[in-house]
């Protein structure tokens, strides 16, 4: 699954991946939790053509159906292999995918009736990772609108699988156009693209508990520790139990 991630990139380096024109500035991202806004990129009409551009969604998607978010479970990942099929998701997938701008996630291996350790998944060449996403505009009985947005994960590849069986599904350069044309492209026409993707270039860094707390935001968080050295935080592991259908991968 993918609970936690980072986008530590400058924004000059983030617009260079995605083909953005511009992007405003922003701080470097080390410890990003759902709830909390997070760019996402997607084609947005503009002077009456569709332009990619990157805007800010909160983390945990809303689907426009809902009445009352609060009685919705926390829609932070969609299941790669359903989501087009769930009453959640699939109008997104049909209308409204994206890319979240990552350069890697945190994800909790548990070995026995241990702690659960953390690791930092990277790409061992630092690029700047899309995974895929879906968005949505939730219309608040206020009259409001709340941008939210999702990621997609599939099951995690060999590498991986060894820490945790599921992965954020990411896009591979070469295939985000296709990924965004949401007019060109059906769900069943990228179904291609639905795999975790992470290949021998991405690495996983044993890290210490200082991930577990949101409130540690700061590059402590991806400093490499022994394999068993991360200490327990319970406050962590309500991500991570086997949350109720819908919610998470």
């Amino acid at each position: 699954m993918c609970g936690r991630f980072a986008l530590t990139a400058t924004p000059e380096a983030v617009a260079a991946a995605f083909d953005l024109d511009t992007l405003d500035p922003f701080p470097p991202r080390y410890n990003v939790a759902p709830t909390q806004p997070v760019l996402h990129v997607a084609l947005f009409p503009r002077r009456g053509a569709l332009r990619r551009e990157a805007r800010l969604a909160q983390w945990g998607l809303i689907p426009g159906w809902a009445k009352d978010p609060a009685h919705l479970p926390l829609l932070f990942n969609a299941r790669a292999e359903t989501a087009a099929e769930r009453q959640s998701f699939r109008g997104a997938m049909r209308h409204r995918r994206c890319l979240v701008p990552a350069t890697g996630f945190y994800e909790w291996r548990r070995a026995g009736g241990g702690a659960p350790e953390p690791f930092w998944v990277r790409p061992a060449d630092g690029a700047v990772a899309g995974f895929a996403g879906l968005h949505e505009t939730f219309l608040a009985s206020d009259g409001s609108e709340i941008d939210t947005v999702t990621i997609l994960t599939a099951a995690a590849g060999p590498r991986l699988s060894a820490i945790h069986a599921r992965a954020p599904v990411v896009v591979a350069p070469a295939d985000v156009e296709r990924w965004l044309d949401v007019d060109g492209q059906s769900p069943a026409g990228i179904a291609d693209l639905l795999h975790a993707g992470l290949a021998d270039a991405w690495e996983a860094v044993p890290v210490s508990g200082r991930v577990n707390a949101v409130a540690n935001m700061g590059p402590e968080v991806q400093e490499r520790v022994s394999e068993g050295a991360a200490p327990n935080a319970d406050a962590q592991l309500s991500l991570f139990r086997d949350p109720p259908d819908g919610r998470t991968p």
